[in-house]
């Protein structure tokens, strides 16, 4: 039988393969957005290429945990118990960056400076057309979170599980913001680092994968169909009513989502567990 090879090289395949799937999505992205597409639809659009790229990429690590990667999306690993704490887990971290878009506008620490900026606050709900949002369920709801989760915890995660929870669990979390937009990157590694603790516990990807499919979801109505436009001029700041407001709701939300990591699924073995640990061993 083949040498399964080392872990340095599996993490360096992984990067390179996710990296150049993602940069030929942001190719076909321009190039549809040149061709008159709207952006979000582009967007979606384009990622399509990204889950044929990485299984041929990657066949040969597809070929090798195969089996691994199966047993990760196992039957028993996803329950009401496990579905309802993981989707509220994706509720409060979607609470926790509205909390924190509110807060950093209203101390200024964002600010649209262009002239015809809209002051506001506006808001008005208007969805994009019916194709547009099932392609964005089938992309961002479906296929981001399998691909996501399986690369970032199933295997990086796992791969680096011997340097323990925290090098493990912030590693991911790294490469998993580095994946997003830079604008976006605060709220992307806190959220892998709660997808990783949630892999940590539990031993199975279906709450992490839930929990994203979650964020995602809401992402598809609290922002692509809700448009709202607030820029208060700088004299007005800071506008410490819905400053504070925001910061206590962002602390409330960070404490009930350290609750809800807490709670025991009961139905998986924790990843550190040395039965578990002697199971990952030939997949290495």
């Amino acid at each position: 039988m083949a040498a399964h090879p080392p872990v340095r090289t599996k993490l360096i395949a992984v990067i390179t393969a996710t990296a150049a799937a993602l940069f030929l999505r942001a190719w076909i992205q321009l190039s549809l957005l040149s061709a008159g597409f709207q952006d979000d639809f582009a967007a979606d659009l384009s990622y399509l290429v990204v889950p044929p790229v990485l299984l041929v990429l990657l066949f040969p690590l597809w070929r090798y945990d195969g089996a691994f990667i199966t047993r990760l999306y196992r039957r028993d690993g996803l329950n009401i118990r496990v579905a309802i704490i993981a989707i509220a887990l994706g509720c409060l971290l979607r609470l926790a960056a509205w909390c924190e878009l509110i807060a950093g506008v209203s101390f200024g620490w964002y600010r649209n400076i262009e002239a015809a900026a809209i002051t506001g606050p506006t808001f008005a709900f208007n969805c994009p057309t019916p194709s547009a949002i099932a392609l964005g369920i089938l992309v961002m709801v479906v296929l981001v979170p399998i691909i996501e989760e399986t690369i970032n915890r199933g295997l990086i995660q796992t791969w680096l599980s011997d340097k323990g929870a925290v090098v493990a669990i912030s590693a991911s979390a790294l490469i998993f913001m580095l994946s997003h937009r830079p604008s976006s990157w605060g709220f992307a590694f806190a959220a892998g680092v709660v997808f990783g603790i949630q892999y940590w516990r539990n031993g199975t990807l279906w709450p992490s994968l839930v929990t994203h499919a979650t964020i995602n979801g809401v992402i598809q109505l609290d922002w692509r169909c809700l448009q709202g436009h607030w820029n208060p001029p700088a004299a007005e700041i800071p506008k410490w009513g819905p400053g504070i407001a925001s910061l206590l709701g962002l602390v409330l939300a960070a404490v009930l989502i350290g609750w809800l990591l807490r709670k025991k699924t009961g139905v998986c073995e924790h990843p550190g567990n040395k039965r578990v640990t002697e199971r990952l061993r030939p997949f290495r």
